[in-house]
């Protein structure tokens, strides 16, 4: 019996009990007899009679056996809604010391599982919790990351993967709206051509703090910031930003980017800005 029913019953039965006497010795059945010796019920026919606690007491164990016992991950480990916080669709495991994704409820829209031990991100972590919109691993251990990890998430909008040991980005999903990937070891040939290509509804990037020595290409039309700062990037050309071939070819979204920190002169590519609302921040001279 769990708690709860045990409160129950102790409230129930304890205004019947009379305490034993000091020096008499009794049988367990005499004992037994003792405690369902309760006094007369009060006038106003408030307090229940015998037949009835035991009515109870067989309602509570039957509930008690058919109650479904929380699922467990695997033999021997805790649920994960014990280890962690589990709140309308929404999962924290924050510094649990996790070494690996916990399996998630399958309606959970957000996950926060910020400063783990996680290592990696396999393609069946995800697999069966579609409607995840946001998932943060900020300050993990993690080296590498499936290709198909994140292949079925297709209504994801916030990915954020800072201050992990990164060396390559897999595929994204394509509703993205942010993705952080800054203080990672990400270098440009980690970066494929066509990463950020599709994601056509991309505001926010942030990859500052890498190893980069080129701007990713075929940045979105949709982008406004874009942070990569601290980088070993020391070159651009006229199509980085903007279309060498179209003069009137505008970015207006974009309202910041970041270069600040990485060996190269802003000022010795002027045509690599003409599309933009503001100069990159950054060293010119």
């Amino acid at each position: 019996m769990n708690t709860p029913q045990a409160a129950l019953v102790w409230l129930l039965l304890v205004p019947w009990v009379k305490p034993a006497p000091p020096a008499a010795q009794s049988s367990p059945t005499e004992t037994f007899g003792e405690i369902w010796d309760y006094e007369e019920p009060p006038r106003d026919g408030g307090d229940m009679k015998r037949n009835e606690i035991l009515t109870i007491l067989q309602d509570l164990q039957k509930d008690e056996s058919t109650t479904e016992q929380p699922e467990r991950a695997e033999a021997g480990e805790m649920p994960t809604c014990l280890l962690c916080v589990c709140l309308s669709g929404s999962v924290y495991c924050e510094e649990t010391d996790i070494d690996a994704v916990p399996p998630l409820p399958k309606e959970t829209n957000y996950l926060y599982a910020r400063f783990n031990k996680i290592k990696k991100i396999t393609a069946k972590d995800f697999a069966d919790i579609p409607n995840l919109r946001r998932l943060d691993f900020t300050g993990n251990l993690i080296e590498d990351i499936e290709d198909g990890a994140f292949s079925r998430l297709s209504l994801l909008e916030e990915l954020t993967l800072a201050e992990n040991r990164l060396l390559k980005l897999p595929i994204l999903p394509a509703k993205l709206t942010l993705f952080n990937a800054r203080h990672n070891k990400l270098k440009s040939k980690g970066i494929k051509a066509n990463t950020f290509k599709k994601l056509k509804n991309l505001s926010f990037l942030y990859l500052d703090h890498n190893d980069l020595d080129s701007v990713p290409p075929h940045l979105p039309e949709s982008l406004r910031i874009l942070h990569l700062q601290f980088n070993n990037i020391a070159d651009i050309t006229d199509d980085t930003f903007c279309k060498s071939n179209d003069t009137r070819y505008i970015r207006s979204r974009v309202d910041e980017i970041r270069m600040e920190g990485n060996p190269i002169l802003l000022g010795k590519h002027p045509n690599s800005f003409i599309c933009l609302k503001r100069l990159p921040t950054g060293t010119y001279y």
